[in-house]
């Protein structure tokens, strides 16, 4: 079964559907959909609209989170039931974990027992996992007291710190403070930054696994991605594209007014769903960029099995090819005349990659055929080969 397009490029293709420069038949085959595909997201686009009586996206939603909540309500409900019972039975201040743990069998998730209990998830995990020792135990009373001292007293170093846990009857050497403080970040608000900019460094860039090589022998083997922005008249829009090196085409796309990291994931996972999810080991280049180099980026690489690759920083020419496609839209879209609103803007670029880019305009490197033709030819090659 053929993967869902995804939803920014189905409301791409609708909006232009419903300009109405061309016949759907010739608008479902520039964007290499079926015809019945095409009136389908036309249908239902009237439906969300409330141009046609159906049951809408935001309708079923609500439902959807109706009945969670309804489930979720029964859950902590059966929680308090089962504390009440649980507390009454044991002496004030005894651990709750155990309760947890009856509760999970009884397929009540953690989450919830933990939140309606007002407890914190990881101890338990690790109370399931291992036995509280008296060290164990040790240690936790010590850093309470030291999470009390710092709480009434922010300006206090470790040293004080100490002298405050010792005089409420905890043994523990400067040291050893030490350590508790620097674990939990307990710092005095006089001490000096950590950093340079109070924030934690973000994670590490990937090697540059491609060196400015741009061939492929094989679809998805190495797919380049980066972002542009152009003004409009309401402001800033922002292109992320991913491009197949193999034959130029633009495997996904997303365009937004802010250039945030969701921006750069969702070219990504359009990509993939495009590709039909058979991506795993191809390598993804771009620069160093901060959307590029987000957990959640990162994240969506190791969730398809996509290998990282980063040019170096300041260095156009290693991601040149991402750069030459960008060049051809600055020229054949956006430097052409000024654009009023950001959604004009955005039907001219889906429009020009999907049916000039990748149907009309020929390429040299690929034996003057365009990158829908020369996938089509070489596939069917390969297929016959094998």
């Amino acid at each position: 079964m053929p993967r869902p397009h995804p939803k920014e490029f189905r409301d791409d293709v609708v909006a232009v559907a419903r300009r109405g420069d061309a016949p759907i038949k010739d608008i479902a085959k520039d964007f290499g959909i079926s015809e019945s595909c095409l009136r389908n997201w036309l249908q239902a686009a009237d439906v969300e609209d409330g141009n046609r009586p159906g049951v809408t996206r935001s309708e079923s939603a609500e439902l959807r989170e109706a009945k969670k909540r309804v489930r979720l309500l029964e859950q902590e409900n059966e929680v308090l039931r089962r504390a009440a019972a649980y507390l009454s039975q044991e002496p004030v201040g005894e651990m709750m974990y155990p309760l947890v743990k009856e509760l999970a069998a009884d397929r009540i998730p953690v989450a919830v027992t933990c939140r309606v209990q007002g407890l914190a998830r990881q101890p338990y995990y690790r109370w399931l996992a291992t036995p509280v020792t008296d060290r164990d135990l040790e240690q936790a009373y010590l850093a309470n007291a030291l999470f009390d001292a710092h709480r009434d007293d922010p300006e206090f170093g470790y040293r004080l710190l100490a002298d405050e846990a010792r005089e409420a009857g905890h043994v523990a050497c400067d040291r050893t403070v030490w350590r508790t403080c620097r674990d939990n970040r307990w710092w005095s608000v006089f001490g000096k930054k950590r950093n340079a900019n109070g924030k934690r460094p973000g994670p590490p860039a990937h090697d540059d696994l491609v060196e400015r090589d741009f061939t492929a022998t094989a679809p998805n083997e190495l797919w380049l991605t980066d972002i542009t922005e152009h003004p409009t008249g309401e402001g800033k829009i922002y292109l992320c594209a991913t491009g197949d090196v193999y034959s130029g085409r633009i495997v996904g796309y997303s365009i937004s007014d802010r250039m945030k990291t969701r921006l750069a994931v969702d070219a990504l996972v359009s990509g993939v769903s495009r590709r039909g999810g058979d991506v795993a080991g191809c390598v993804v280049h771009s620069d160093r960029g901060s959307q590029f180099r987000s957990r959640r980026f990162l994240a969506a690489l190791r969730c398809h099995d996509l290998v990282g690759s980063m040019g170096q920083v300041a260095s156009a020419g290693d991601n040149a090819a991402m750069e030459s496609f960008f060049s051809l839209l600055q020229k054949n879209v956006l430097n052409r005349r000024r654009w009023a609103t950001r959604a004009e803007l955005r039907i001219a670029i889906v429009t020009w990659i999907e049916r000039t880019y990748h149907r009309r305009r020929r390429q040299d490197r690929l034996g003057r055929l365009t990158p829908i033709e020369y996938e089509t030819i070489m596939t069917t090659q390969i297929a016959l080969a094998a």
